[in-house]
Parts: structure tokens; sequence; C-alpha cells
């Protein structure tokens, strides 16, 4: 198995060179962040906020009790902070903070998709230009008898890197646009349930009011 594995490498590595191996290395990066994603997403109940839109809809009936119920069944990663302004936290940067502070623990490892997905292509590129190069030195080292399948073998092995390099890219383009529509989808759905939450409509009697100048600040 080892030697396979070996074999293969080895394959790899005669036809696209170095440049191929390090975007195979990195493609293996892609899917291991990819996967570790998914499951932070899916423990963290992201887009699961059945409960909490309940609460926030009870509370801006003026439903207090039915709002805090609803809000106590919530799986949500967002609980606390709607929590913090059930219980009278009128201070939206703080609020906003402290909601801020558990969309960037979900966001950790969107940047490196990023920059992978911008520098895979570079790479293929790169290799690409490598390749050219020494092609064309093989075709010079022939002289005078110039043999175009020789010419022609060292553009399509160059030529290889390019397409590795965009086969690398375009998934984890695809995949980390779908990472930030949904906390794009997230941000929208606390800054709704807090502003719903603090405006002087979702209070009811006997409830302390929002600080106006903290909202308008």
């Amino acid at each position: 198995m080892i030697d396979t594995v070996r074999a293969a490498v080895l394959r790899i590595f005669d036809l696209g060179g170095p440049v191929v191996i390090l975007l195979g290395a990195l493609s293996i990066l892609v899917v291991a962040v990819i996967l570790y994603k998914l499951w932070q997403f899916a423990a963290a109940g992201v887009g699961r906020h059945k409960a909490l839109r309940e609460a926030v809809e009870a509370w801006d009936m003026g439903n207090r009790m039915a709002a805090r119920r609803q809000l106590d069944a919530s799986r949500s990663y967002l609980r606390p902070v709607v929590a913090m302004a059930l219980d009278g936290q009128s201070d939206v940067e703080r609020l906003d903070a402290e909601a801020e502070a558990r969309f960037a623990r979900l966001e950790s490892g969107l940047r490196l998709l990023d920059s992978i997905a911008q520098l895979a292509p570079l790479l293929g590129l790169f290799g690409t230009v490598l390749g050219m190069i020494s092609a064309f030195q093989a075709l010079q080292d022939a002289g005078a008898q110039v043999d175009p399948s020789l010419l022609a073998g060292g553009i399509w092995v160059a030529l290889l890197t390019t397409a590795v390099g965009l086969a690398v890219a375009m998934p984890t383009a695809l995949v980390l646009s779908w990472f930030e529509g949904r906390m794009d989808a997230e941000r929208v759905l606390a800054q709704k349930a807090l502003r719903t939450i603090l405006a002087p409509s979702g209070q009811v009697e006997g409830a302390a009011p929002p600080i106006r100048s903290a909202i308008h600040a």
C-alpha cells in the first residue's frame, strides 16, 4: 500500500512537478477545513433558530412570559445574547459585540479558504510558466533536430498545473460563498431579534424601557 502511494506521488511529481504536489496538499487542507466547518455549523445550530424566532415574536406582541419560555427552549448559540436583551441590557453596542464574538468563532477558517481559493490558480499558473520554460529549454537543446512531440508533450504537462489549480480553486470558492451566505443570514437574524426586543413597541407594561440614546447612538 505504501509503495503504491509512493509510486502515485512520484508519477504526479514527474507530470506536474512540485507545484502539483503543493496543490494536492492544499486540496487535502481544504477538505479538512470544510468538514470541520460543517461539523461546527451543525453543532452550533446555524440556521436552526425556530424557538428563538418564536421568543422574539412573542416579545414583540407583548407576551413577556411566553417569550422567556420559548427562549429557554432554544438551543441557538445566539440564545445568551437575546437573553441579555430580554433581561434589560439595552446597550446595543454591547449586544452587537457579544453577537460578533460568536460569529467570529463560526467564521474562523473562512479566511484560510479564501486565501487558498485565490492562491491556487496563481500556483497553477506559476507551474505552467515553469513547465513552459523547461519545454523550450529542451527544444533549444535539441538544436536542428527538433521533435514537435517534445514541445507538445512539455506544453500539456505544463498546462496540467493550471488545470489542477483551477480544480482546487473553483469548488473552494463555491463552498466559501455558501458559508459566507449562511453567516450573512445569521447576522441579519441577530440584528432583527435585538432591534425588535429593544424597540419601544417591544416593551410591555412594567418592563424596563430601552435607553433611546443607546439605540440611536
